[in-house]
């Protein structure tokens, strides 16, 4: 495997949220404490600079739990999941909140939560120490209420190994957090009216009066093989470890009946067993990683064709993996807003436009070998619907484009990587009225170097970021924006291939979270030295533009 490979069966691990806190309270500094010289058997549990999860104030709450399992092969948990029968059928929202601990040795692993056969939470998990960590992780589900109204199978799944070597028991229970209200109109137009999942597969039926449709696809590159470092791929004529016939350029595409509908870029998320060093994500671990975002792909334009009352095929598929070569999760989620003054809601899919696919990677020989790969693709799909409130066409741009360039030398040592990939979405919907238009620019960035050096001691220095910018208009004014700057940076060293006790490892880690814009400013700013945490300082209230923001 890439990135020093060998290095890479040491050890490994995942990333962790913080328990929750307060939305409203600023974070406070930590506390001045003695820094080790190096990594001990014990480090701070794991933490994140992402909010937490605001609720509602001053509204009556129900929790019920969902699951609670130790996971130490791969047997899923099954249950039973009931709603709660006092918070109504309504909620302002739904929080799921999942609680961990483990301890001793382990891998980071996977896992994901079906309620309903609804995907509701697809997650990793973080390294523990020998003394033991807990972790936390919540995660805002109120879109999939449709499915939590009723009774309904429970399937959880966190695959693992433990036996001698490998001894760390995941011990986890997850929780939904009801809060009762009498939803306002923001809350009734956000949140779908039903929640569907493919059915055999690929074929999904909608009711016949649709008039929005979103899918949401939890595309992931994982399973130990080279597509869990998909960015780091080479063509079959450069001498690296991982390699793919085209390169390292991906793309997830959505396809309905056999027709381009959606196209995006995957984010480069790294697990906490990545790029050879776990002391890099002990306790700060890298964007999504704990909470694993889907990839939303808007369907509306397709509503029209889907709401004859037959099944249609869609079908997601990632561009770039070699033909056979498995290393993908994609399980889809369709989303559908429904006319209820309508039975059946017509229409047509006008436009659909697909630029060639630009996927290039030009490899040069030399004492340092090189890749450079540029790849892209634009889309536009537009379709209109004849509601009830009358004809609303949507409109959907996407632009895809992605850079990198590899370096590696003889033996993959040093082996680096800098990479920039950019999702640009412009949805446009004209009815009655002004136009609305939502613009999202998503901005992945990737910048590492791992070394083998005097010692067997393996150093790796990177920067991952993860930043979006959104603008809403009506008819042409701005009505709405928000920027998200998520950063994180780590150094760490170990000597590799002895045991745990003689490592010597040491690591700097940190990261600042910056989300801003017309509806408030949240600021936090985290830094570990050897696994303890030396710097908490943030604000995660105020306006726009405030200090800090």
């Amino acid at each position: 495997m890439s990135m020093l490979a060998g290095a890479t069966l040491l050890t490994s691990s995942l990333l962790v949220a913080t328990p929750a806190q307060s939305a409203e309270a600023p974070a406070r500094s930590a506390q001045p404490v003695a820094v080790p010289a190096e990594f001990g058997t014990d480090w701070h549990d794991p933490i994140t600079a992402a909010p937490p999860v605001t609720r509602p104030k001053n509204t009556k709450s129900c929790e019920v739990t969902v699951a609670e399992a130790q996971f130490r092969d791969f047997t899923p948990y099954r249950g039973t999941y009931a709603p709660p029968g006092d918070c109504g059928r309504s909620w302002s929202k739904v929080v799921l909140r999942l609680d961990g601990k483990v301890k001793g040795r382990q891998y980071d692993r996977l896992g994901h939560l079906h309620i309903g056969g609804v995907e509701v939470f697809r997650t990793s998990t973080p390294q523990p120490s020998p003394d033991g960590i807990e972790w936390s992780v919540e995660k805002d589900v109120t879109r999939y209420s449709d499915t939590l109204r009723s009774a309904q199978p429970v399937e959880m799944l966190i695959g693992n190994v433990v036996d001698d070597t490998y001894t760390g028991i995941l011990d986890v229970k997850v929780t939904l957090t009801f809060y009762a209200a009498r939803p306002t109109a923001k809350t009734a137009e956000t949140t779908p009216d039903r929640v569907l999942t493919l059915q055999d597969g690929n074929t999904l039926t909608t009711p016949r009066n649709s008039e929005r449709v979103v899918a949401e696809v939890y595309a992931t590159g994982s399973g130990g093989g080279c597509e869990e470092y998909w960015y780091l791929t080479v063509p079959d004529s450069a001498p690296y470890s991982c390699k793919a016939t085209d390169g390292p350029y991906r793309e997830v595409q959505v396809e309905v009946d056999g027709q381009l509908a959606g196209i995006a870029a995957p984010f480069p998320t790294v697990w906490t067993g990545g790029w050879s060093n776990p002391f890099l994500w002990y306790v700060i671990p890298g964007p999504r990683a704990f909470d694993i975002q889907p990839i939303r792909y808007d369907l509306t334009p397709f509503a029209g064709l889907l709401n004859d009352g037959r099944p249609h095929r869609v079908e997601v598929s990632v561009v770039g993996v070699p033909e056979g070569q498995s290393g993908w999760s994609t399980p889809v989620n369709v989303l559908v807003w429904q006319d209820e003054k309508s039975e059946h809601v017509t229409g047509a899919l006008t436009e659909s436009r697909a630029g060639d696919l630009a996927s290039a990677s030009t490899y040069t020989p030399g004492a340092e070998h090189r890749l450079d790969t540029e790849g892209g693709h634009r889309l536009t799909v537009s379709g209109y619907v004849e509601t009830s409130h009358g004809r609303v066409t949507t409109t959907v741009r996407r632009s895809l484009a992605n850079t990198s360039v590899h370096t590696w030398s003889d033996g993959e040592n040093p082996d680096a990587l800098k990479a920039r990939w950019t999702d640009d979405e412009t949805v446009t919907v004209d009815g009655r009225g002004p136009a609305r238009a939502t613009r999202t620019q998503r901005s992945y960035t990737m910048d590492g170097t791992t070394t083998l050096g005097a010692g067997d001691r393996l150093r790796t220095v990177l920067t991952l970021g993860d930043r979006a910018a959104v603008t809403g208009t009506y008819g042409g004014r701005r009505t709405a924006w928000s920027r998200l700057d998520d950063t994180y940076t780590g150094d760490a060293t170990y000597t590799a291939g002895v045991p745990r006790d003689q490592r010597h490892a040491v690591g700097t880690t940190s990261e600042r979270y910056r989300l801003y814009g017309s509806g408030g400013c949240y600021d936090r700013s985290l830094v570990t030295v050897q696994g303890v945490l030396t710097e908490d300082k943030g604000s995660g209230g105020g306006r726009a533009g405030s200090s800090g923001c």
